[in-house]
């Protein structure tokens, strides 16, 4: 919180950016690429070791991980283009016998550009949507697509997830596209197996989803998507952003229709299909000495409210950890509201030295979680130093993490 809180302070200091750049920089903070591109291949190795302290008077754990990141993105031929993207995490911890290691193919696809403003795309794509930061009620594809999480920053989770198996097309025009995709199904269940492509995670059912968008204006751009498939009604979606002023961009996200409340879903409650909304809202401010700050209010219409979130608490452990695991499969928030802030400071007090701060806070609960990164860039070499804290009660949304204090030391390399 003290990092935040400096930020925070920082971003108070006079001078605002000197264009609408400035104002629109939402870059991915997890520094996919440090080093410059000089091929069609982006290859890094990374390593990590991990203290945890469970909350009570129990004894740190240690842990080690060892990961390697590719991606592949080149021509075949005129018009046609391969993308692949894969990543090994080998993981060791104290108190787990055996492996944890887990490989995540996160695309492999070929896209076919027939014209200019015409392309067609099949194969494992990773289909995000929303322009939220830490909530995205319109990123239809990302239930069940974390197979390894190796950090909390938002950018990683999306970046670092599988794809789905599709078949792509998109029309594009002069300030606007319209995109339609169709995803089968082709397994019945989940792997845990480390190689396995996990095709029960993402094609359990077919889906489809169309999109559409159109620049109304230099500071107007919003998007309208639909989405359904095998069990599921229709679902309307909608991004829109506007550049308030030279250093403010305000967005708003908001997804609706009929469905199952998530207690419903993890089978606590009768079926209980209504109309339902989920929503993110915020303001991002960049300031002239490269600082962003944001602040986004999210509301999950399918979470449990305060009243039914309390009754969970105090009811049944398994009831509980059913709707708990059900959560973190669909990257939903348990509860109706939370508040998210994050803050990201680049090239902070010294060239290169990058901060970040993310603040989680559960309305309904009360409890918090807190996540701070230091990462100084090299050419081709990046180390980090990270931490989180989870506080609250001991069946809180956070709380009732098994750790309540992390700290995570990262070495990247760049080929």
């Amino acid at each position: 919180m003290r990092v935040l809180l400096l930020l925070l302070m920082a971003a108070a200091l006079p001078a605002l950016a000197d264009d609408d750049a400035a104002a629109l920089q939402l870059a991915d903070k997890t520094t996919m690429g440090a080093a410059q591109q000089t091929s069609d291949w982006r290859v890094y190795a990374e390593t990590a070791v991990r203290e945890s302290r469970p909350r009570g008077a129990g004894l740190a754990l240690h842990g080690t991980r060892a990961s390697l990141d590719a991606r592949l993105d080149t021509s075949l031929a005129p018009g046609w283009r391969a993308v692949f993207a894969d990543r090994l995490d080998l993981n060791r911890a104290d108190g787990t016998s055996g492996n944890a290691d887990v490989n995540t193919l996160k695309e492999a696809y070929v896209s076919w550009q027939a014209q200019p403003e015409r392309i067609a795309d099949l194969g494992r794509i990773n289909a995000r949507s929303g322009v939220a930061m830490g909530y995205n009620p319109t990123d239809y594809f990302r239930a069940g697509a974390l197979r390894s999480v190796v950090s909390l920053d938002p950018a990683s989770l999306r970046e670092n997830r599988l794809g789905s198996a599709m078949l792509r097309g998109q029309q594009l025009w002069s300030g606007g596209s319209f995109t339609a995709l169709y995803s089968p199904k082709l397994a019945e269940q989940a792997s845990s197996a480390a190689f396995n492509p996990d095709w029960g995670a993402t094609n359990r059912r077919a889906r489809w989803q169309m999109a559409f968008s159109q620049k109304l204006s230099d500071n107007l751009n919003p998007q309208w998507l639909l989405s359904g498939g095998e069990g599921q009604k229709p679902q309307l979606g909608m991004n829109l952003t506007a550049l308030a002023n030279d250093a403010t961009v305000a967005y708003f996200e908001w997804s609706g229709g009929r469905a199952p409340s998530l207690a419903a879903q993890a089978q606590l409650r009768p079926d209980d299909s209504a109309f339902r909304s989920r929503l993110a809202s915020g303001l991002t401010y960049t300031t002239s000495n490269n600082i962003s700050l944001t602040a986004e209010y999210e509301y999950n219409g399918a979470g449990m409210d305060r009243a039914g979130w309390d009754a969970l608490r105090r009811g049944s452990p398994l009831a509980y950890g059913l709707y708990r695991g059900l959560c973190t499969n669909l990257q939903d928030p348990a509860t109706r509201q939370n508040l998210f802030l994050y803050a990201f400071w680049q090239d902070a007090l010294v060239q290169h030295l990058d901060l970040t701060a993310m603040l989680r806070n559960d309305l309904a609960d009360h409890s918090r979680l807190q996540w701070l990164e230091a990462r100084y860039h090299w050419t081709r070499f990046d180390v980090a130093l990270q931490t989180q804290l989870n506080t609250g009660t001991a069946t809180s949304n956070y709380g009732a993490q098994a750790e309540r204090r992390m700290w995570q030391a990262v070495a990247r390399y760049f080929f």
